[in-house]
């Protein structure tokens, strides 16, 4: 026998000699998967004291998917603060003449994870409010926030146009995302077409054939063009049978999206810009007209948990990086500050490896049973209301809203990739115990095992 197969097969043994201290019920649901012991890491421990205890595999390092989040997400409410909030501020240089601006208009991005286009609204408003109606100069955005980042869409699953795979930047707009609405009229037999945000340039076909039969791929249906992004085609048909549709898409780069947008809600105003797009940095003589903050980031990290959203993670797991070292954030400098917060809370994980904080990676790992100290930790810690407020109620809200509800309460992040099936968090039991749970499934069948999660909540919130 090779070395690898004797090791492959004392994993087996000693996963199927933790197992065998399992309760009937979780056992019968973990063979009931159809996958090997080996494939789980789990651990399920009370939050403090004593009561129900398991363990397996626990101390192999794992792919987490998007319960990584939970590391960014709490190493950000200690580092930062719940109520550090991102800022955008909009600058002029040259003088102004009643209301028209002899010189550039600035933006200068700060990393704002939640950006969005009723913010942005907001914004132009004030600096409408200051005066400002026609600008004679240039559009010059700044994004020496972070520094550059090597980003390609397609590389984590080859669907670039897909929003969750739109990179960070330090003028995030919305998600960088652009949305069609289909809204089908089977009297004419004919599907409206609304695109929002406003872009300014945008030309799209207004409307597009309806087609009988069922829902199916409507997507496919549609026979999208996107490789002029401001001028898409749909050269096929939308089923009237699928009514009111959206379609996501990530096309254009940060800098081009930004531009758009700002462009069209400042035209919608009265406005007029008569220069170019250009990147450049805000000059020590330009003076501040205008400033959008975030939202807290106990409330930005919310969305993150809840919701699961890998664009604002990213976001958040970079100003980690400058907030500490004061210079432009990257993941290297990132990466560097969780590890020696972690250090410094006495949680070194050795076996954590950080691509991009989101869990949206093949590379990301961690332990489930340094996943479980950190959910201890953040239990104990002056944060932990925040925190446990940011994660889904399992079969309530957010990601976990479609799960069994537990008659008690759980609260859980979700974590799904291909190869993935994972959940991290909190169950309240019956007897008024908490206990912390963790359980990940790395196996190409790993899709199988939500009922077994399902099952070990609820033996969780029963015998507890």
């Amino acid at each position: 026998m090779s070395f690898a197969c004797a090791h492959a097969t004392d994993v087996e043994e000693d996963a199927d000699a933790a197992l065998s201290n399992f309760p009937r019920v979780v056992r019968d649901a973990l063979h009931a998967s159809g996958l090997p012991p080996s494939a789980f890491a789990i651990v399920v421990q009370p939050v403090r004291g004593t009561g129900l205890r398991l363990a397996l595999n626990d101390a192999t390092p794992m792919r987490p998917a998007s319960t990584l989040k939970l590391v960014t997400t709490y190493a950000a409410l200690e580092l930062l603060g719940p109520a550090y909030r991102w800022r955008t501020d909009v600058f002029a240089s040259g003088a102004l003449h009643g209301e028209t601006l002899e010189g550039d208009l600035l933006i200068r991005g700060g990393g704002d994870p939640k950006l969005v286009v009723e913010n942005l609204w907001l914004l132009v408003q004030r600096v409408r409010g200051y005066g400002i109606r026609d600008v004679h100069g240039d559009l010059v955005i700044d994004r020496s926030a972070f520094t550059p980042i090597d980003h390609d869409p397609a590389k984590f699953d080859g669907e670039p146009l897909r929003p969750y795979n739109t990179g960070p930047d330090a003028l995030l707009l919305n998600f960088k995302t652009l949305s069609f609405e289909f809204v089908p009229d089977p009297e004419t037999r004919s599907v409206r077409v609304v695109p929002s945000p406003p872009l300014a340039g945008l030309k799209w076909p207004s409307n597009v054939p309806g087609s009988d039969g069922p829902c199916g791929d409507w997507r496919t249906q549609l026979r999208a063009d996107f490789s002029m992004p401001l001028e898409p085609v749909f050269s096929g048909s939308f089923p009237l049978s699928c009514g009111d549709q959206v379609l996501h898409i990530n096309v254009l780069d940060h800098p081009d999206y930004f531009s758009a947008v700002f462009r069209a809600l400042w035209e919608q105003t009265g406005g007029t810009l008569s220069g170019q797009l250009r990147e450049g940095l805000v000059p020590a003589t330009a003076r501040r007209v205008a400033t959008q903050y975030s939202p807290p980031l106990a409330d930005v990290i919310r969305d993150i948990n809840k919701f699961s959203n890998n664009v604002m993670a990213r976001q958040v797991f970079l100003a980690l990086g400058t907030s500490t070292s004061g210079n432009a954030a990257s993941v290297e400098r990132s990466t560097d500050a969780v590890r020696a917060w972690l250090r410094s809370r006495g949680i070194p994980m050795p076996e954590l490896v950080l691509e991009n904080g989101s869990g949206l990676s093949r590379s990301e790992r961690i332990s489930a049973r340094n996943m479980a100290q950190l959910l201890r930790l953040a239990f104990d810690g002056p944060l932990m209301p925040e925190f446990v407020a940011s994660l889904p109620i399992v079969g309530v809200d957010g990601t976990l809203q479609h799960r069994r509800r537990l008659a008690s309460s759980a609260h859980v992040k979700g974590g799904i990739l291909e190869g993935v099936r994972a959940i991290a968090g909190y169950v309240d039991a019956d007897s008024g115990r908490r206990y912390v749970v963790v359980v990940i499934v790395n196996h190409p069948q790993a899709a199988r095992t939500e009922d077994f999660q399902d099952t070990l909540l609820e033996w969780i919130a029963k015998a507890g």
